[in-house]
């Protein structure tokens, strides 16, 4: 009787760890409590801004009033045109929109992948049925499907809470064609910082404050180039940057974790 060996070939093995995963994601309570986060913040803030806009407050050691300024359009909750960009000076506007989810995305990212080793998830699967290449590749998509899913629960609270607060959906010199672009140009620049926080939560592995310590200040790095590259009136131009970025960051960074992984114990 001939005995034969099924060949475990690289697909096979990627297919098996992404399902693995998915459901690893799709299971986890954290996940679930992001998701509610990233929908009900923009509500709060539009109907919370919009209720407080005009309001004055006097520093009573210095007498200097600060005029709170809501916002003016539903879509700045989505981002900035490119002629208000400014790098120098942070508004309401600037710093309490769909960008702050890049930061949300380190902390999922941080405990998703620290659980593993925690738990000897990745010992025992590095041992018995994938390879480290797998395990990168698996956590780079289904991550970035995660964030995905965070931008587009913000943009449907971003719709609710503009409704809901009274705010103006007119699109002006963005038009709907610039927002679409906007939205495709973000959703690309998820593939960028999900390489950098693998790659620092594979080093910092079971110490979750370590990864989220090093994800939060690589995020700052790269923080304001995030209004420059998606801006609400973007172009085709912006979506390719976006995306090669996403290829080199991913590919790039993804070996750098895969590396990591190869020369680094994993407890």
């Amino acid at each position: 009787m001939e005995i034969k060996f099924e060949h475990n070939r690289f697909g096979k093995r990627l297919k098996s760890m992404l399902a693995v995963d998915f459901r690893r994601m799709f299971t986890m309570r954290l996940f679930y409590i992001m998701a509610g986060i990233c929908f009900v913040i923009p509500i709060l803030i539009l109907v919370m801004t919009t209720m407080m806009d005009g309001t004055v407050s006097i520093d009573p050691k210095t007498g200097t009033q600060t005029i709170v300024e809501g916002f003016d359009n539903t879509w700045q909750a989505i981002g900035t045109l490119r002629s208000d960009i400014s790098v120098t000076t942070m508004d309401l506007t600037g710093m309490c929109n769909i960008n702050m989810l890049y930061f949300f995305l380190a902390i999922l990212v941080s405990i998703f992948v620290s659980d593993d080793f925690r738990s000897g998830y990745s010992k025992n699967l590095f041992a018995v049925r994938a390879k480290k290449s797998d395990y990168v590749i698996s956590k780079l998509f289904v991550c970035f499907f995660a964030g995905i899913w965070m931008l587009l629960l913000f943009f449907a609270g971003a719709m609710l809470g503009g409704a809901i607060a009274g705010l103006p959906f007119d699109t002006g010199l963005a038009g709907m064609d610039g927002v679409v672009m906007c939205m495709l140009a973000k959703f690309f620049l998820v593939a960028v910082f999900v390489p950098i926080y693998l790659a620092v939560s594979v080093a910092a592995k079971q110490k979750t404050w370590l990864s989220m310590l090093g994800s939060f200040a690589a995020g700052m790095l790269l923080f304001p180039m995030v209004s420059m590259l998606t801006p609400l009136d973007s172009d085709i131009i912006n979506v390719i940057l976006c995306f090669v970025g996403g290829i080199l960051f991913g590919a790039g960074l993804g070996a750098v974790s895969n590396l990591i992984c190869n020369k680094t114990s994993l407890c």
